[in-house]
């Protein structure tokens, strides 16, 4: 069974940081891909992407936000206690290789999926610029793993407490206009990603995103994680997660993940209330 053998609270305790023996998917794994849990044999399946793995130990990291249900049930596993299932690796990894100069944008929990890419594009030779951005100082995660993958790492908080005030975009714009830069990764929430690529191709940057769409299998057979990439459909689990951003249909990606707001909203008040 799949054993949480370290486990750490992060930003005020809405974000979880799971260390867990895995030792045939951290020898397998790769930057980019995704494995999936479940907390007990009626939990729902989530995916998420790794935040880094040691295969030496035979362990991966996984950190979320309780959002809902299901990870409210994973916040309530300790140190010492098992995940129900576990599969992965899951979905493509990501292309790395030698382009030259590289911009890596986080928000969010994914600054963790954003780690491993960051690290593995720095180690291949890149200059990398990484900005990071939350709503507050107090909420931003992995300041100094992503600090000591980078080349340049700039922080920005909406309030101010620390960096930049304002948002990653500024950041962005302003060094994509005093540099020639040959790619743009940026990772968190829809919003983001979406403003990140509009800023990018005016540049004509390439830019990459990683798509979190609403998943039940991983391998491609249910087509719910279908997203809209130019003119074809593509399958997050298996296409992805990562895509051309200047041809991803966020609108419709944020749809679709509202889609069922009101029912996590009410499944999550009644599992609190059972464990109160």
């Amino acid at each position: 069974m799949p054993k949480i053998v370290n486990r750490e609270e992060m930003a005020q305790g809405t974000i979880i940081l799971n260390e867990i023996k895995a030792t045939r998917i951290s020898q397998k794994a790769k930057p980019g891909q995704f494995v999936i849990l479940q907390a007990d044999e009626t939990g729902e399946r989530i995916p998420l992407t790794m935040a880094d793995t040691n295969p030496e130990k035979g362990t991966i990291t996984i950190i979320y936000m309780v959002v809902g249900k299901s990870t409210a049930k994973f916040k309530e596993l300790k140190v010492g206690d098992d995940y129900y299932a576990l599969i992965g690796p899951l979905g493509t990894p990501t292309h790395i290789e030698n382009v030259g100069k590289v911009i890596c944008v986080g928000g969010g929990t994914g600054i963790a999926v954003l780690h491993p890419i960051t690290k593995a594009l720095k180690e291949a030779g890149n200059d990398v610029t990484t900005i990071l951005g939350s709503r507050s100082y107090d909420l931003l995660i992995m300041e100094e793993e992503m600090k000591a993958a980078s080349t340049k790492l700039h922080i920005c908080t909406d309030d101010g407490s620390k960096g930049h005030h304002g948002f990653v975009t500024d950041v962005l714009k302003e060094t994509l206009e005093n540099n020639d830069i040959d790619l743009v990764v940026a990772i968190g929430p829809i919003p983001m990603m979406k403003f990140c690529s509009l800023i990018t191709k005016d540049f004509n940057v390439k830019t990459l995103v990683s798509l979190n769409p609403i998943m039940v299998d991983g391998t491609g057979m249910c087509g719910c994680c279908r997203v809209s990439i130019g003119n074809d459909t593509k399958f997050a689990c298996v296409d992805g997660p990562e895509f051309d951003a200047h041809k991803v249909d966020f609108d419709e990606l944020g749809k679709r993940l509202a889609s069922y707001l009101d029912e996590e909203k009410q499944s999550l008040e009644a599992y609190e209330k059972s464990i109160a």
